[in-house]
């Protein structure tokens, strides 16, 4: 499974990345890691993005970091508000930078890279404000494949 390709110090070192994050923007992320991706990527990231109830942030800011192990295949996905405010090219860079650390195996290293990238980029669009609250959990989800 999935979950197990992760230790527990891999695992805190990814939510830390997302709440260091999200200290800088309102922006909601969220990582979602499945072993296998039998579809298109970007339509099991949509699913994923659905199913983790992303579309429900006020104001509809939130990222997927979607990774499937096995099949080397990832997406970053952004929701409405999020795609309405930045070029259509917006996660193409940090993509580049988290492919270099994939490449080389440093699963870890990439995915807390693109997170605190997108956390840098999000806050010009989506700064944090002083009732920011956490909309989404922090947590990593993994799929059962």
């Amino acid at each position: 499974m999935a979950k197990d390709k992760f230790t527990k110090e891999q695992k805190d070192r990814i939510i830390e990345s997302i709440k260091s994050a999200e200290k800088l923007t309102s922006g909601e992320i969220q990582v979602h890691i499945d072993n296998k991706c039998k579809k298109e990527v970007m339509d099991r990231a949509a699913e994923v993005f659905a199913i983790l109830k992303m579309h429900k942030t006020k104001l509809r800011n939130g990222v997927l970091f979607y990774l499937a192990i096995k099949d080397h295949k990832f997406a970053i996905l952004g929701d409405a508000g999020i795609n309405q405010a930045v070029p259509a090219n917006f996660w193409d860079h940090i993509k580049e930078k988290m492919l270099q650390y994939f490449k080389q195996e440093k699963i870890t290293e990439g995915l807390c890279h693109g997170i605190e990238m997108a956390g840098e980029a999000l806050k010009k669009h989506f700064p944090i404000q002083d009732d920011d609250i956490n909309e989404l959990p922090d947590e990593i989800s993994f799929g059962n494949n």
